[in-house]
């Protein structure tokens, strides 16, 4: 996911997406302690798109 389609979204939805975020990189988290995570480089990604929608959140609240 690109900034510059997070910065599109309200408030609303960036916190939304942010607790959707952070509930599928528990998932993530959660498959591969259990080993059937196939990708490992996925729980990457998400922890850059959560960085990416508390970055954007916080400039539209400064």
């Amino acid at each position: 996911m690109k900034a510059s389609e997070l910065r599109e979204l309200t408030a609303e939805q960036l916190t939304a997406k942010l607790g959707e975020l952070k509930e599928e990189l528990f998932n993530l988290r959660f498959q591969l302690e259990i080993k059937q995570l196939e990708n490992p480089h996925k729980i990457t990604d998400v922890k850059h798109d959560i960085a990416r929608v508390m970055t954007v959140l916080r400039e539209k609240n400064a």
